[in-house]
């Protein structure tokens, strides 16, 4: 439990600490959602717990379940899932909880204060509206939903409800993030001209099956009835980190996608590559395939000045890789290597470009996600959102953008899924924009 208390609090401490030195009203302007993720926040439920329904008991789910328990101001008192297997997993983790097989009946319970929805993609819309209309505050996995006049729906149900909704879009708590983001909007690196990201995994994103007529409801991601793919389940986090950093959302995206290997009967893409373009001309290059590895995953943002990879907490400067070019250079012709290459000129540096110098962003440890897991890793900012979900359900408080930026991440991820389908430019639609989007 300690670790976990260590965790949030060390998160919250952050927060406070960069208010402090960024300026408060600046640091908020940022991340407005993090205005209640402070020490004295947590000071005030300590002696209070927000009681937790969980519906969808698999692999996240039980990842959400060894979370919970380790938060102080959080009680499992309920399991769902139709798929006995995984509900009795669960409920050997938390004895103590009732257990369901039909989420209404879950929702009907006057004795839970939040709701946590890890099910299939297919199902996350009309569970999250049962949930808001049942008077609960809810929190469901990344994507929002799998279809964009669902995802408008969830949209629209919130803005009427006074409960508080969050999605699983964990950077928004992860500290690397939060202070890579900062430094982006803060201007330290000059102007934001580009996004570079990618997701690199070999596997085959499948699990085994004990019988035939459960493929579908175990590998439901490998089917289009229940998963958006590749865009969905990964591509939701990046979009939505680039989003956050311009303040801007792409005008148009095209891209191609592609059963490249996994010729297994699946019928969503094991390779995509596509491009989102912005009004102004910046562009967000993404790409993911799960048939090789070596690249791993990275969420780059370009700057005037240097480069950030929040995946990893780094960034590097666009002078620190001219100094020791010019040192290079220089020691070349020292050496003879390169008498004849005038100095004067700047011909000469792409062939003598040397390894850009990475600089933290954080001063302390910190964990950074390769990207491999289907499941979830450590400190990543999961276990932080949803003790933050855990306080409001106490408190009652909504957190500011968490449901916009998921509503815009997956919007993207199913007009890109448009674009490589119909292998066309599609335009974001005007029927599915909301006010808080700025283009």
């Amino acid at each position: 439990m300690e670790k976990q208390q260590g965790v949030d609090l060390s998160l919250r401490k952050f927060i406070k600490d960069l208010g402090c030195i960024a300026g408060g009203t600046a640091l908020l302007a940022t991340t407005p959602w993090l205005k209640s993720c402070t020490p004295e926040k947590l000071e005030e439920i300590k002696k209070e717990k927000a009681r937790i329904g969980i519906i969808g008991t698999g692999s996240r789910g039980q990842y959400h379940i060894v979370n919970l328990l380790q938060i102080p101001h959080a009680q499992i008192v309920a399991l769902c899932d139709n798929y006995d297997v995984n509900l009795e997993a669960a409920h050997a983790m938390v004895p103590d909880a009732r257990t369901y097989t039909d989420y209404h009946e879950l929702l009907d319970c006057k004795d839970i204060d939040g709701v946590i929805i890890a099910t299939p993609l297919g199902a996350h819309a009309q569970i999250t509206l049962d949930s808001l209309a049942a008077g609960k505050h809810t929190f469901c996995e990344k994507a929002m939903a799998l279809t964009m006049d669902e995802c408008k729906a969830v949209y629209d149900a919130y803005t009427k409800s006074d409960r508080a909704l969050y999605f699983c879009m964990q950077r928004m708590y992860d500290e690397k993030y939060v202070k890579g983001m900062q430094m982006i909007t803060s201007g330290q690196f000059g102007d934001v001209v580009g996004m570079r990201c990618h997701w690199f995994r070999n596997a085959d994103w499948r699990r085994p099956v004990p019988s035939p007529e459960l493929e579908r409801k175990i590998n439901w991601r490998l089917y289009r009835e229940y998963s958006g793919g590749l865009m969905t389940e990964l591509a939701s986090h990046q979009l939505e980190v680039c989003t956050l950093v311009t303040g801007k959302m792409p005008v148009e995206v095209s891209g191609f996608g592609d059963i490249v290997y996994w010729k297994d009967g699946r019928e969503v893409y094991d390779s995509c590559n596509c491009v989102f373009h912005f009004a102004d001309g910046r562009k967000i290059n993404y790409e993911t395939l799960i048939s090789n590895k070596f690249n791993g995953m990275e969420d780059q943002i370009l700057c005037k000045n240097g480069t950030v990879d929040l995946a990893k907490g780094v960034y590097y400067l666009e002078e620190d890789n001219m100094i020791f070019g010019v040192r290079q250079l220089l020691d070349q012709v020292r050496t003879g290597l390169f008498a004849a290459v005038p100095t004067a000129g700047p011909s000469w540096r792409p062939e003598l470009k040397s390894e850009y110098v990475p600089h933290a962003v954080l001063d302390k440890h910190y964990d950074v996600n390769a990207g491999q897991s289907m499941i979830g890793v450590v400190n990543d900012g999961s276990d932080v959102i949803v003790s933050a979900f855990c306080q409001s359900c106490i408190t009652g408080e909504k957190a500011e953008n968490v449901v916009e930026e998921a509503y815009c991440a997956t919007l993207l991820c199913l007009l890109a899924n448009q674009a490589m389908d119909e292998r066309r430019i599609v335009t974001f639609p005007d029927e599915y924009k909301i006010p808080y989007m700025k283009f």
